[in-house]
């Protein structure tokens, strides 16, 4: 079944000092192109966080956002106690006050404040690697809501397509023969006999000229073969959108060969069920 590129996944783990939050939306792109925000504490992890996204999205534009919220019991910086006291040294020299009111100068003096690097922890990355399956497996879900839903319009507007070119095969033989009538009150209006026989080898090649029944065929295989992609196991808007350009060549030629206004309509008809179609096939994974 198909796929909308389009979709939003979220998950949530406490831990007991931190909350892992991990976000990933994604909308439609020609290719992969992901956008990953995490902690500077897990850059070194990016490649695999990567590597895990691109194995279940495969395209789409896609922003991943890992979040760590530390709780008041831990943090990732101290207070630099020797810079400090050299600071409130300092700034006695230079003003009187009393030691709070040096100490608030001084914290916010540079390097006040050390941050160490926190080495990664295995167990607590396992536990985010749970949490972006489970974004993934929601983000997927809604990816395939988004594309039963498409699918459902698809076939709606195939269908369309098909009813209408019914229509262009039962007008077929009307048009032709509004052809010869028209060929044949142009001679007439010449008032000139002629050759019978170049007459009909004339006919022949504007009747041939105008002959849509290759093109009525052809139609009708591209809408079957659509119908046959759309509802095959794999999600390829790629192919869906080679065979939207087919049905589109082959509703253009009609359209260029019918000489017949009622015939043009439907073929106007066709051309807009089949650039919804195509509006829709760009969100197609």
């Amino acid at each position: 079944m198909i796929q909308s590129m389009t979709g939003f996944g979220k998950a949530i783990k406490q831990l007991p000092n931190k909350k892992i939050t991990v976000e990933i939306k994604s909308l439609n792109s020609k290719s992969l192109d992901l956008n990953a925000r995490l902690p500077s504490a897990y850059r070194e992890k990016e490649l695999q966080i990567r590597n895990l996204l691109s194995s279940s999205l495969e395209r789409g534009k896609v922003d991943f956002n890992l979040y760590i919220e530390l709780s008041g019991e831990e943090t990732s910086s101290q207070v630099n106690a020797a810079v400090v006291e050299e600071y409130i040294k300092q700034l006695s020299l230079i003003v009187n006050g009393d030691r709070t009111e040096l100490l608030k100068m001084a914290i916010r003096m540079p390097d006040a404040l050390k941050t160490e690097r926190e080495e990664i922890d295995e167990e607590e990355f396992k536990q985010i690697t749970t949490a972006i399956e489970e974004a993934l497996k929601e983000i997927n879900t809604y990816r395939s809501d988004e594309g039963e839903i498409l699918k459902n319009d698809f076939k709606m507007r195939i269908q369309n397509i098909a009813d209408l070119l019914e229509k262009v095969i039962a007008m077929d033989p009307e048009r032709i023969q509004g052809v010869k009538e028209r060929l044949r009150k142009a001679v007439s209006d010449l008032k000139e006999q002629v050759d019978e026989n170049r007459f009909e080898q004339e006919l022949i090649y504007y009747l041939e000229k105008y002959d849509i029944t290759e093109e009525k065929v052809r139609l009708d295989n591209h809408l079957k073969y659509f119908t046959e992609a759309l509802n095959s196991s794999d999600s390829n808007g790629k192919k869906l959108g080679f065979i939207s350009q087919e049905i589109g060549r082959e509703i253009n030629t009609i359209g260029s060969k019918s000489n017949f206004a009622a015939m043009q309509q439907l073929v106007v008809q066709m051309k807009d069920e089949l650039e919804k179609i195509k509006e829709q096939l760009l969100n197609v994974l």
